[in-house]
């Protein structure tokens, strides 16, 4: 073969690879977990882009059916947000690429009512990604599960509502490169009340990891559950907004915090000339001590209409860079459990117990709600708590959230076979939550039998699961 077809091939080669960044990525060594939620901490601080419909609506959640024709931002400029975040030293962006109402700010392919057929006809991701790539920030995205447009809300789910998510999910994790973190909201949350038995957590968990396997899935569901395990995320997230606060004394797990610069998440008439938050008590407050107890702190700034980011925010962002600087070493991680992604199959089942507290029963410790528990009757000296699931069901996982008390010892046992196994398991979550995991077994029944305790021991939530290995 000739020197010059020797060129001509490698030139073919690497036009087709800068054709394919997905393809090119996907092939990218597979980190491990742990090493991704602490690199992710290690950013310290990024910028949250609220940007869509309810911008041009003066509003937080824009109307579902909203027209097309209000969409126009004749200055948009992702470049001017890239500058802006860098000259507060953020290290990264995330950008909401369809809020609650349902509304798609890229070029997809899933429905008509998106950014393409607006007046602006751009696809602000790519836009948003290229621009904070070339300036040297890593990319997130963030997704709602959440659609009022499209139907996609509690009792409405249906195969096609799931299509439809795995496949924006699939664009969106396709088509723009490296994406660092996907920020899911709308989910499991008490206000959403979409389960994730309803859109299959795991299955979309696994099919992230599959497109973009470095790629982390944080849900925003803080507001349901408990803060000393993983569940249903790969770093737990506290919206301080909404009254989530990050305990700096205790947190021992990957974190993020968030909090608006401005007055909302969405843009409003009255930001130009509104005074944003005091970035030198955002940074000695939140962001500094945050960083030293494994939290990420990201700061919303919202674009305007027009596109750009408003004068007073970008002087606010200049004057954080100057106060803020990421520590150089910021503190490792402590071991933890491995998150909690598959179906509770213990939800809502048969349950029993010895004597409980009259307003305790035992269906409280089953009732997918973490802020009600079973309670043991303080004179029991032997506290038992029992899942009956009336037929054999596989399972290698058990969850127990305790109610009020953290000094407590656990035996489980499962019922198979006609007779009572004992299930030598080590905890590998802490004194709140115990996770157990173990090979998977066929069982009728999971029993919990519980001794050295100060106090009549509580049960808030019992979990048992069947995870994919």
């Amino acid at each position: 073969m000739t020197i010059r077809r020797i060129v001509a091939l490698l030139l073919i080669v690497s036009g087709t690879a800068s054709l394919c960044p997905a393809h090119a990525q996907q092939k990218a060594a597979t980190k491990p977990l742990p090493e991704l939620q602490q690199e992710f901490v290690d950013l310290g601080l990024g910028m949250f882009i609220h940007y869509g419909m309810p911008t041009f609506m003066d509003q937080d959640w824009s109307d579902p059916d909203a027209a097309l024709s209000l969409f126009q931002s004749p200055k948009l400029d992702a470049d001017q947000w890239a500058k802006a975040a860098k000259s507060a030293n953020m290290t990264y962006g995330c950008l909401t690429t369809k809020h609650h109402s349902g509304f798609p700010i890229w070029d997809t392919k899933t429905t008509d009512y998106n950014v393409m057929n607006t007046p602006l006809k751009r696809d602000v991701v790519k836009e948003y990604a290229n621009a904070f790539r070339k300036n040297g920030l890593k990319v997130m995205l963030y997704y709602s599960i959440l659609d009022t447009h499209h139907g996609i809300r509690p009792n409405q789910i249906t195969p096609a509502s799931i299509k439809m998510i795995k496949e924006q999910i699939t664009e969106l994790l396709t088509n723009y490169g490296e994406i660092t973190a996907l920020i899911i909201d709308g989910w499991d949350a008490p206000w959403s009340r979409i389960s994730y038995d309803e859109v299959p957590f795991e299955d979309i968990y696994y099919l992230i990891k599959s497109l973009q396997p470095n790629c982390l899935v944080m849900d925003l569901n803080a507001a349901k559950y408990p803060t000393e395990a993983l569940f249903y995320t790969d770093i737990k997230s506290y919206e301080q907004g909404a009254g989530q606060f990050i305990s700096k004394e205790h947190n021992k797990l990957p974190a993020l915090a968030c909090l608006p610069l401005q007055e909302n998440w969405f843009w409003k008439t009255s930001f130009p000339t509104t005074p944003v938050k005091n970035v030198t008590e955002l940074v000695n407050k939140f962001i500094v001590p945050y960083n030293s107890a494994y939290c990420n702190f990201i700061l919303n700034v919202a674009p305007g209409k027009n596109g750009l980011i408003d004068d007073n925010a970008v002087q606010a962002l200049k004057e954080m860079g100057k106060i803020y600087k990421k520590a150089a070493d910021l503190p490792r991680i402590p071991a933890y459990a491995a998150p909690i992604i598959s179906s509770n199959v213990a939800k809502n089942v048969k349950s029993n117990s010895s004597w409980s507290d009259d307003m305790n029963i035992m269906d409280f410790a089953n009732d997918d709600n973490f802020r009600s528990s079973w309670s043991s009757n303080s004179t029991v000296k032997s506290p038992w708590y029992e899942l009956n699931f009336e037929k054999a069901i596989p399972c290698n996982m058990v969850v127990l959230t305790a109610g009020n008390n953290r000094k407590a010892s656990y035996s489980l046992q499962y019922y198979a076979n006609g007779k009572w196994n004992p299930l030598e398991v080590k905890n590998e979550g802490g004194k709140k939550v115990s996770v157990y995991r173990f090979e998977r077994i066929w069982c009728e029944k999971i029993k919990v039998t519980i001794s050295d305790f100060d106090s009549a021991p509580a049960i808030a939530e019992l979990g048992v699961f069947n995870e994919r290995r």
